[in-house]
């Protein structure tokens, strides 16, 4: 078999891909999101979302920005964390790690925070970013956004409060949320164990 090349075993990849979701639907489940936020939390501007390095703040800034909308101009605190040197594993891994930034720059002490990442599988970063967050404050509360909560691969008892699509798939599938500010478009695509690889 002749090589294709990185781009283009990149595209075979993405043909095989099943997309869960897309475009209108999409950003549907985003207003769902947002509206289930304002149902809980009439004042949002009180909130504190932060975003977990890298996918999930892409997440929190599309949440952020339609709650800004809905709520008619209100202002939240928006912020971003990175986990790197929480994580369990960290320690034992063999490649070098490379840390992204951290921009929370407000006060969480007392304060409701909903932590976003993109994807939840096995609990392990949402663990990594509640340690990471006592080092910015005790908030009075956590809560949890995800776009896809991979709810049969948990490995730690987290659960989501705000859940875009359950995603039931074998642990060496892989599902990859996209968005129209970073990709071409909004999609949720899932690719199978073989392409996975």
């Amino acid at each position: 078999m002749r090589d294709l090349g990185l781009t283009s075993y990149l595209c075979c990849c993405m043909a095989r891909a099943k997309t869960l979701l897309k475009n209108d639907q999409f950003r549907l489940t985003l207003d769902r999101l947002c509206y289930e936020i304002i149902e809980n939390y009439p004042a949002v501007n009180e909130k504190c979302i932060i975003g977990i390095q890298e996918r999930g703040i892409f997440l929190a800034e599309r949440i952020a920005e339609r709650l800004t909308m809905l709520e008619r101009g209100s202002k939240m605190n928006v912020g971003k964390l990175d986990i790197t040197f929480y994580r369990d594993d960290y320690r034992i891994r063999t490649e070098p790690i490379k840390a992204s930034e951290t921009d929370i720059e407000f006060d969480i002490d007392g304060k409701d925070v909903i932590l976003v990442d993109d994807v939840l599988f096995s609990g392990r970063t949402i663990h990594a970013a509640m340690a990471a967050l006592q080092d910015f404050g005790r908030p009075s509360k956590i809560e949890l956004l995800v776009m896809v909560d991979r709810r049969f691969n948990r490995h730690l008892p987290i659960q989501p409060n705000y859940t875009g699509i359950v995603v039931d798939a074998y642990d060496e599938a892989y599902v990859k949320v996209e968005y129209n500010h970073v990709e071409e478009e909004d999609k949720i695509l899932l690719f199978s164990a073989k392409t996975a690889k």
